[in-house]
């Protein structure tokens, strides 16, 4: 009826990883994490992951952001640096330089700077980009 064999877990401890800061918290400094971010208070520094960072709609990030996923709602102010999808909400306001593969913005949502996806259009194109001539 019962036995002694034990049920070995499918999932790294990193893939459970979820990292939240509050409303009401701020931080200063980097952070480092195999694991997603959740941010719904202040971060004025730089955050490294290999998962998905979301920035609340009350949220605030000054820094560099360096992630494979991002979702924004509130207020970003600096670097993003993207690896495949950010998507920005119709609250978010961000500013600064991005660099992704893939982004989809909801109407009202505010970009100030500049946006470079040559990665992903490199990836389009194979390599292959023709020039036209010009009179």
């Amino acid at each position: 009826m019962f036995s002694d064999k034990k049920v070995k877990e499918t999932t790294t401890p990193q893939t459970l990883e979820r990292n939240t800061i509050a409303k009401s918290t701020s931080i200063t400094g980097d952070i480092s994490s195999e694991g997603d971010f959740r941010i719904d208070g202040f971060v004025e520094g730089n955050i490294t992951t290999s998962g998905r960072v979301v920035i609340g709609k009350d949220g605030k990030v000054e820094g560099t952001i360096t992630c494979a996923n991002a979702d924004i709602e509130g207020t970003f102010i600096g670097n993003l640096k993207v690896h495949q999808l950010l998507s920005l909400k119709s609250t978010a306001k961000v500013s600064g330089e991005i660099f992704t593969a893939k982004i989809t913005a909801e109407i009202n949502a505010v970009i100030t700077g500049n946006i470079d996806m040559s990665d992903g259009v490199k990836g389009l194109h194979n390599g292959n980009v023709k020039k036209e001539k010009t009179a």
